[in-house]
């Protein structure tokens, strides 16, 4: 357990978006024990009371707050960063986990609905919450833009076309943010960083009951992606700003 008051990111502002599920559920939890006051959002307001409840309960009531916002509209976004900063001063740091997967058995039965649909999940959300909190995050001492993503973006299977070219597109939008944050640094050197964690997939306890004889190789359990998610915060800006961090085999 943290020590909340005393922790790493303690007095931090931390917004997480798409903070309903598994891994939001893990890194709510696991920013909170750090000392960080943390704001989710999800669009499924029972899924994040349920995650904000736990948080809180199980970190022993640090401030852990949540809000429904619909993060495929830009306008809701930007109203979401602007009454964060308003209500607790400051951003720190925006976690992007939302998640969505779509595939086909083969290349040539690739749908491009499949594509209308990731391309909204996965990359019109980053383009909304990288807008939206970019500025407050260029305003805090220790700003961090977050995405998740998976390997399948730098090494593509052929059922995997649109999952995979969604994955690369926020990768791509991210590392532009990351450009941004290099140049607003300029002589004083860099404060803020957007950075990307990649994963080959996801794995959590209900995951684990369901299949007891899965083996899971590869995957990333989400209370080791929320241990490495607080970990941006203790290295430099510049050492996090515009690299993939590998928390799975390089491909």
């Amino acid at each position: 357990m943290g020590n909340g008051a005393n922790g790493p990111l303690s007095g931090a502002v931390i917004a997480v978006a798409g903070a309903g599920g598994p891994a939001g559920r893990a890194t709510l939890l696991r920013l909170a024990e750090a000392g960080a006051t943390v704001v989710g959002a999800d669009n499924d307001p029972q899924r994040l009371s349920e995650a904000v409840d736990a948080a809180r309960y199980a970190s022993g009531g640090a401030t852990v707050t949540g809000d429904t916002v619909d993060l495929l509209n830009l306008q809701s976004t930007r109203d979401w960063a602007a009454h964060v900063e308003k209500d607790f001063g400051r951003v720190d740091g925006l976690v992007h986990l939302v998640g969505g997967w779509r595939g086909s058995e083969t290349f040539t039965k690739t749908s491009l609905d499949d594509w209308d649909f990731l391309e909204l999940l996965l990359v019109k959300t980053v383009q909304h919450t990288s807008l939206a909190f970019h500025e407050a995050l260029q305003r805090s001492e220790r700003g961090r833009y977050v995405l998740i993503s998976a390997a399948g973006a730098s090494k593509p299977t052929a059922g995997n076309a649109a999952y995979s070219a969604a994955k690369a597109a926020a990768e791509a939008w991210t590392l532009a943010m990351a450009d941004y944050f290099r140049k607003a640094g300029g002589e004083e050197g860099l404060t803020s960083a957007a950075t990307i964690l990649v994963v080959k997939a996801l794995v959590h306890d209900a995951m684990r009951a369901e299949r007891p004889n899965a083996k899971f190789a590869g995957f990333t359990d989400v209370k080791d992606l929320a241990e490495a998610i607080e970990g941006v915060w203790s290295k430099p800006a510049a050492e996090v700003n515009g690299n993939r961090l590998w928390l799975t085999e390089k491909p």
